[in-house]
């Protein structure tokens, strides 16, 4: 079974590693070409902490800004109003070799595709928050104790001297919510209510964020959880007798609904209330014998470690992976992994 261990304590970028990103901002011309990366299928906290910084850098006089990630250029459609989204660009169109590299929320280089490249070619700065970061590109701006990488973005756009306004207020704000769950995760302290509450002095309307962000789904998205709940599974003896609960949705699921990938990201908080499991996995098919696996713990076990085993990573209540096989191939997989000390 794995239990929670006692918390390490976890360092967050040194004074040095500030700097060096300060300057290695500082120096570029304006008019350099400056590439901001998020990681593969990106959810808010990526989106939002990139399109933020990548407001704040024009805010700074700089005129070559693009913002890109991997795979097909979709922005998921809660995301679809963020400010900024005019910075992005399909992963081809991308500069091949741009004056500075910057990377968000990504916790290794496996992550970010086939722009993966551009970390070889051009100085980098890894802005993140999960602590299974393998410590990949150049400086290292990496805090396990923030809720966000959003609140690493803030940090150092407050260290490049540029003032929060409404737009990279609005996408900052998105990323903190809705990588804390609605500000209801354990890593919700009173720093992150602090740099929230300053988020929202210039102008936000939380409500509307909220409905847009969290409570607006398509129907069909209401049909096709309806049938992944239905056959939801449940083993209350998995992980050491703490629980497992698990479903799966295919991409038959999803054409047969008429819908996109991205709908399927809530599809874990529908399941996880399981009172009788402790860890709750989601199995989604990205292609023929692929899925995308989705972890989530209540604490009493470190999912973190779960991911880590079968090549993915993220927090101890949240992490994931990219699974192969079959989807019960894959539930046996984690089942085996909860059984390992």
């Amino acid at each position: 079974m794995l239990e929670s261990p006692p918390e390490p304590v976890l360092a967050g970028p040194t004074e040095r590693e500030w700097s060096a990103a300060v300057a290695a901002v500082l120096a570029q011309p304006r008019d350099a070409a400056l590439l901001l990366i998020c990681h593969v299928n990106p959810d808010g906290d990526a989106l939002g902490s990139m399109l933020g910084f990548g407001q704040g850098l024009c805010r700074l006089g700089f005129t070559r800004v693009v913002c890109t990630f991997p795979g097909p250029p979709e922005v998921p459609e809660p995301f679809a109003a963020l400010p900024g989204l005019e910075l992005l660009v399909p992963e081809a169109q991308a500069p091949a070799e741009p004056a500075l590299v910057l990377c968000f929320d990504a916790a290794s280089e496996s992550r970010l595709g086939g722009l993966r490249d551009r970390l070889d070619r051009s100085p980098s700065i890894v802005l993140d928050h999960h602590a299974s970061n393998t410590r990949f590109g150049g400086v290292h701006l990496v805090d396990p104790t923030a809720a966000a990488t959003s609140v690493v973005a803030e940090h150092l756009l407050a260290r490049l001297g540029v003032p929060l306004d409404r737009d990279i207020a609005e996408c900052l704000y998105v990323a903190l919510a809705t990588d804390t769950g609605s500000f209801k995760f354990d890593m919700t302290t009173p720093a992150v209510h602090e740099l929230a509450a300053r988020l929202l002095a210039t102008g936000l309307a939380p409500a509307e964020i909220a409905r847009r962000v969290f409570d607006t789904r398509p129907f069909g998205a209401v049909r096709l959880y309806g049938e992944a709940l239905g056959r939801a599974q449940l083993d209350p003896t998995a992980a050491g007798g703490l629980g497992l609960v698990w479903t799966y949705a295919t991409q038959a699921d999803l054409a047969r609904h008429g819908q996109r990938p991205y709908v399927l990201e809530g599809l874990i908080d529908a399941i996880r209330p399981a009172a009788e499991a402790d860890v709750s996995c989601v199995i989604k098919q990205t292609g023929p014998a692929e899925w995308a696996v989705s972890l989530r713990s209540k604490g009493g076990v470190d999912v973190s470690r779960v991911a880590v085993a079968l090549g993915g990573g993220g927090h101890r209540l949240a992490a994931g992976f990219t699974g192969r096989g079959t989807a019960d191939e894959v539930a046996a997989a984690v089942r085996a992994q909860l059984a390992t000390p």
